[in-house]
């Protein structure tokens, strides 16, 4: 699907700086290869077929003794035109035209040239400096100054150099306004793969889209392809569900077709399926899928007809099925409520029933290592634990001295 506001803008959305507010675009120099990549654009096509820009368009000329020359009072090797009378230039002059208008120039080589194809990259890219809003002087004003937004848990800043070109700061959003010479620097996108595999204590991450990403590093100076490629390392195929989503082409999977494709040790899974009764399946995505859990927004739900109660999140990009840690964890609670309930029965004072309670809650919210040791009124304090361990557990660990009953007794 084409972009319709990619670098070869409609001539008729005039953004040029005007009385109107418009803030002045930096100074830019017009590289060589910008320049060249024009000529070449217009070598591939026929005279008066133009390459149009944010503002004006240029065309090749046609000869003087054409019949057929397109633009007849503006001869020239080349013909600009920026809503006024067009003008014939020759190759020099056309240098001279479009370094006047190095900004609109550089901003198309950008998108049409560096980054290319239409795709998730390049709508990526463009959402970055709201491209397909903003008019080149606003936005090369605003790169400037540093453009921020927010992935996941990454911080991009975009900038933009006296030459044109996009330039990438990534890292943490943790690290924000942190100096790059007091974090670990890398310059190739590829080094994110080890920057993902452990969180901030050392354990393994499983999911790479959950809210664990360690902090401490930066990529200070991407170019538009590695920035991409970083991300995509970072949080693996968010940016193409993304786009896909944006153009209407997300293809979702929910629970019982995810399901229904298990064999192996996941075919016990295909067995929990209770009909309307899918409360267990609220129950799972409540304990995977939650913004505190996972960063993607859970697109997937029972069935096509069956929505999930549970509210899916409020991530920036989809999640469309159930990924493999939901479906490892489903076989799990499969055979665990497979089992029969028994009763057994404590005595409990009613502050040690809330810290049971509360103990749940802190371990499920993984709060517990932000629970000091000396504070004592939290129900999850370590030594408040261990006090009622001390009192409740006989010496075999039975909770009341209770003992538990299996499933084969």
């Amino acid at each position: 699907m084409s972009d319709p506001t990619s670098g070869e803008a409609d001539a008729a959305d005039d953004g040029s700086e005007d009385a109107g507010g418009e803030p002045d675009a930096p100074e830019i120099d017009l590289p060589s290869e910008a320049f060249d990549a024009v000529l070449d654009a217009l070598a591939d096509r026929e005279p008066g077929e133009p390459v149009r820009f944010e503002g004006f368009s240029v065309a090749r000329g046609a000869d003087e003794d054409d019949e057929d020359a397109p633009v007849e009072d503006a001869p020239g090797e080349y013909v600009l035109a920026d809503g006024d009378r067009p003008v014939g230039l020759s190759e020099r002059e056309l240098h001279e035209a479009l370094s006047e208008r190095a900004a609109a120039v550089t901003d198309w080589y950008t998108f049409e040239r560096v980054v290319g194809e239409f795709g998730p990259r390049r709508a990526f890219l463009r959402w970055i400096e709201d491209a397909d809003g903003d008019t080149v002087a606003t936005r090369y004003a605003a790169l400037a100054e540093g453009i921020e937004r927010a992935w996941g848990e990454l911080k991009i800043t975009a900038t933009v150099t006296d030459r044109g070109e996009r330039r990438y700061d990534v890292r943490h959003a943790d690290d924000a306004g942190v100096p790059v010479d007091d974090l670990d620097a890398y310059d190739d996108p590829l080094n994110a793969r080890d920057l993902v595999t452990f969180d901030e204590q050392g354990r393994y991450r499983p999911l790479k889209t959950a809210p664990s990403l360690a902090g401490g590093w930066v990529f200070p100076d991407l170019g538009p392809r590695d920035l991409y490629e970083a991300v995509e390392t970072i949080y693996p195929a968010t940016v193409a569900n993304w786009h896909r989503e944006r153009e209407g082409e997300l293809d979702v999977t929910h629970w019982r077709e995810t399901m229904e494709r298990q064999s192996g040790i996941y075919g016990v899974v295909k067995t929990w399926d209770r009909g309307e009764g899918y409360e267990h399946v609220n129950w799972v995505a409540e304990a995977c899928c939650d913004d505190s859990q996972c960063l993607k927004r859970r697109e997937w739900q029972y069935d096509d007809e069956t929505d999930l109660d549970v509210d899916g999140g409020d991530g920036a990009f989809p999640c469309r099925e159930p990924c493999s840690v939901v479906v490892s964890a489903a076989r799990k609670w499969t055979r665990l409520e497979s089992e029969q309930p028994r009763t057994y029965e404590f005595d409990l004072t009613p502050s040690e029933k809330e810290q049971v309670e509360d103990i749940i809650d802190a371990v499920a919210d993984g709060r517990t290592d932000e629970i000091r040791e000396a504070d004592t009124k939290e129900g999850a304090n370590r030594y408040r634990a261990r006090f009622l361990r001390a009192k409740l557990f006989d010496d075999e660990g039975n909770l009341g001295g209770v003992p538990t009953e299996s499933a084969e007794e």
